[in-house]
Parts: structure tokens; sequence; C-alpha cells
């Protein structure tokens, strides 16, 4: 039984046909993450990556911003993750925050970041983490870190300096800068902007343009699109292949030629 029509603590959730909405909802704190909104998240994207009506997972915040990182006020009164002593802290990063770039990492479904307003500190982050990003033209992003005496203890190193290059990512973490839609645009971190009138709409398109293709194609380019900046030259075309001969035996690559031949919309099944 499909778990989109529960209730989740500081997410929520909306399926509609194959793409999969979730929205970060902690608009009071500019949707700062919290164990709360952690434990929401990672297991409905767990869940929907075993979900094979599931084809793209959107992912956005409620109210004015995306994301704003961490709770402020948590770590002035050190309680919640921020509770404890430096080992106690470790353990608290590793078993809390630290989830959601390993629970995003395995996903084989895409993952597309939906931004407006702020996009700061784990919030940026966490766009780095999706597989793409498009942003209304208010969007900010920033790694501020540094101005807290704070390291990105969430892994955002990880993802960010794969989207940007090492420079750009150095960049960001050492300075704080804030960077607007359209500087992000260019190094890499965002695909698009667009208006914030249009951002759903335009988020929208590209999810049902992915979510209209082969389901296992789409779920086996990514993956070797991931491993393609770890492996050596060899081990990628092994992969390759190996993917090929999969992709090349499922009922959808016939689907597709037919359609092409027939002059029509593939009608893609998952198999």
């Amino acid at each position: 039984m499909a778990i989109y029509g529960y209730e989740f603590e500081q997410l929520k959730v909306e399926k509609n046909g194959h793409v999969l909405w979730l929205s970060l909802d902690n608009p009071k704190m500019a949707n700062a993450i919290t164990n709360k909104m952690i434990a929401s998240l990672t297991e409905v994207l767990e869940y929907a990556d075993t979900d094979s009506e599931v084809r793209v997972i959107v992912i956005s915040g409620e109210g004015d911003n995306f994301c704003a990182g961490g709770d402020i006020k948590a770590m002035q009164a050190r309680k919640g993750m921020f509770a404890g002593e430096p080992f106690e802290l470790r353990n608290r990063y590793s078993k809390g925050i630290q989830n959601i770039p390993r629970t995003i990492e395995k996903l084989q479904t895409p993952v597309i970041a939906m931004v407006h307003g702020g996009a700061i500190g784990a919030g940026c982050d966490l766009v780095a983490m999706c597989d793409l990003a498009i942003a209304s033209d208010d969007a900010k992003f920033g790694e501020t870190f540094c101005k807290l005496s704070l390291v990105p203890g969430d892994g955002g190193p990880y993802f960010l300096t794969r989207k940007v290059g090492y420079t750009k990512a150095m960049e960001m973490y050492l300075t704080g800068r804030i960077y607007t839609a359209k500087e992000s645009m260019h190094m890499g971190l965002i695909n698009n902007i667009v208006t914030g009138e249009d951002l759903k709409l335009a988020v929208s398109a590209t999810a049902n343009e992915i979510a209209a293709n082969a389901p296992v194609a789409v779920q086996l380019t990514k993956t070797a699109m991931k491993r393609a900046s770890r492996d050596d030259l060899e081990s990628h075309l092994n992969l390759m292949s190996a993917y090929q001969g999969i992709a090349q035996r499922t009922n959808d690559h016939f689907e597709g030629l037919s359609a092409l031949k027939e002059k029509r919309n593939p009608d893609f099944k998952g198999n």
C-alpha cells in the first residue's frame, strides 16, 4: 500500500501521475532541516524508489524559501541534532542529517530540486545532491558554514564539487558568498531559471518529459552517470555493455522501436 496519503512531519507529499512532489514543510523557520524532517524525507524517498509508478521525484520548499539549512535557534540552545559534546555531535550527524545524502545517492529515480527564495548552507547542499535543479529568478544560493564556524557536516562537498568543480566549490565554501540564480546556473549548480509564477509549470514539464521515457533506461543511465566520475574507463565500458544488454531486452525497447516505426508516442511500462 502506497504511503503517499499519510501525513508526514514537516514534509508534504503528493503523487501526480508518475511524478512524486515532496515539499519541505517548516516555513516558519525557512524550512530549516530538523530531525523530524530528515526522518520523513528519507522514509518517503526510500519507499518511492521501490515504487514502479514513481518515475521522477521533485523536492521543493513551502513558504518563501527552499531551505535555509540548519536550525539556528537549536544551534544556540544546543538542542536536537546540535546537543552534546563533540563525539555525541559526530554520532548525531552520522545517524541524522547524513542519512539524506546516503539516501539520495542510492536512488535510481531521478530527483529534481525546485528552488525559490533561499537555498542556504545545507539547503544549497541539498540542491547539489539532486540530479537536476530549476530555480525561480529570485533564488539565492550560499554555503555559509564558515561564517558560523561550521563545516558542511551534511557531506555537501562530495556533491557540490561534482556539480560546479573543485575551484568554484572551494570559493563557495570558504567565502560564504551568496550567489544569484543567474550566477548559480552559470557555474552549473542549476539547469534553468524561470519566473516565480512559472516555476512549478517548468519543473512539471521537465519531470513529465523524463517520466515519458523508458523507466529502466532512465534508471540505468542515471546510475551510470553517477558512477562515471568514480570508475576508470574499462570499468565504465564494462558497466555500459552490461546495462545495454539489459536495456536491449526490455519490452520497452521494442515498444520504442515500434513507436518510432509507427510515428506515434511510445507507451513505456517499465519492463
